[in-house]
């Protein structure tokens, strides 16, 4: 349950005008979640496990003007265990107007990912951890990059008078000039489309996102970013399917320096079936890459493939007990990565408001 607020602000107008005071309706949400975490790391012989504890507190900010404009805004206290505190935390402003449709300024994201229809994949608190240079995608928006001083406009439902059709469209300004090791988005641009019908009993959802992102690194082959991704699901009563697949480059950041990503491609696929307050995720993905140093192509492939299944149970309103398995496989160059491939498992349990 979401607590509402009442936060009171007086703004004083310059050049001489009285002050005047508004009022802004506030909620806040967030989420606890304890539990133990364990894993098999193929480099190993002996399994670890420990406990696994995250939690998470948000402020939402939100008033209409007269003309029936919606703007709102947000800050994070705490972003699973990560403390936001200061301006890391706060959210860019959002416009809802009176049709449906909404405008975010400064820190929008990208349309890019946006409209993907959302394929299932197992939860809970589960992986494999170690630091890699396997450039190798798991996720279909592993290109979603921009500057944070940008828009990201989406339409209502139904755009354009077509039923089940959003659009979206965004853009983003760097201005930042980076050292020859280093990388970072300059301008970017994205869109993203999604369109839902009915085929006899089931709802059937295509997304996809189109990104192009400018590197401010003059001296990378590739652009920041540069891709496109598209999935589908398909829902009939409380089983829901889905696959999605994602291509393109890259300029990836890493923590001795930047490389590049060329022939990068992901593939996932999920299952997800409900029956009653027990649901059941079972997903995985398959991608590869290859990287080289700034201005180089790279020569052998990075692979990564994941395999998952979970069991959520809705214990109470508010509380969901989680039981999840993956197992992961990764190589970097064509040679396994050992220290990053191997079995993980989660029992716990969320808690939120």
């Amino acid at each position: 349950m979401k607590k509402e607020l009442l936060i009171a602000s007086a703004l004083t107008a310059s050049l001489g005008m009285a002050g005047v005071a508004e009022a802004a309706t506030a909620t806040m949400a967030g989420n606890a979640r304890s539990g133990v975490a364990g894993s098999d790391v193929d480099s190993t012989t002996n399994a670890t496990y420990g406990s696994s504890q995250q939690a998470s507190l948000t402020f939402s900010l939100s008033e209409t003007t007269d003309s029936g404009i919606k703007i709102a805004t947000g800050f994070n206290i705490q972003d699973e265990n990560t403390s936001d505190v200061g301006a890391s935390g706060a959210s860019g402003l959002t416009f809802t107007f009176t049709d449906g449709s909404t405008l975010d300024l400064v820190e929008a994201g990208n349309a890019y990912g946006g409209f993907l229809a959302s394929v299932p994949s197992a939860s809970g608190e589960t992986g494999v951890t170690g630091t890699t240079d396997n450039s190798a995608p798991s996720g279909l928006d592993f290109a979603d990059t921009s500057d944070n001083v940008g828009f990201d406009w989406r339409s209502a439902a139904d755009a354009f008078g077509i039923e089940g059709l959003k659009v979206g469209v965004s853009a983003a300004f760097g201005d930042d000039g980076d050292a020859s090791t280093t990388s970072t988005a300059e301008t970017s641009y994205s869109v993203g489309v999604s369109y839902a019908t009915t085929a006899g009993d089931s709802t059937i959802t295509v997304g996809g996102g189109f990104i192009n992102a400018s590197d401010s690194n003059t001296t990378t082959l590739n652009d920041k970013a540069d891709s496109v991704a598209i999935s589908g699901t398909a829902v009939t009563g409380d089983l829901t399917v889905g696959v999605g697949y994602a291509s393109g480059s890259t300029v990836r950041t890493r923590s001795a320096s930047a490389v590049e990503v060329d022939n990068a491609s992901v593939m996932t696929a999920g299952v997800k079936y409900v029956s009653g307050d027990i649901t059941f995720n079972v997903g995985l993905a398959d991608g590869e890459a290859k990287d080289g140093a700034i201005n180089a192509n790279g020569a052998n492939t990075d692979t990564y493939e994941s395999l998952g299944a979970s069991i959520d149970y809705a214990v109470a309103s508010g509380v969901t007990a989680t039981l999840g398995y993956l197992d992961e496989s990764s190589a970097d160059e064509g040679t396994s990565a050992s220290a990053n491939s191997g079995s993980s498992w989660y029992i716990g349990a969320n808690v939120s408001f």
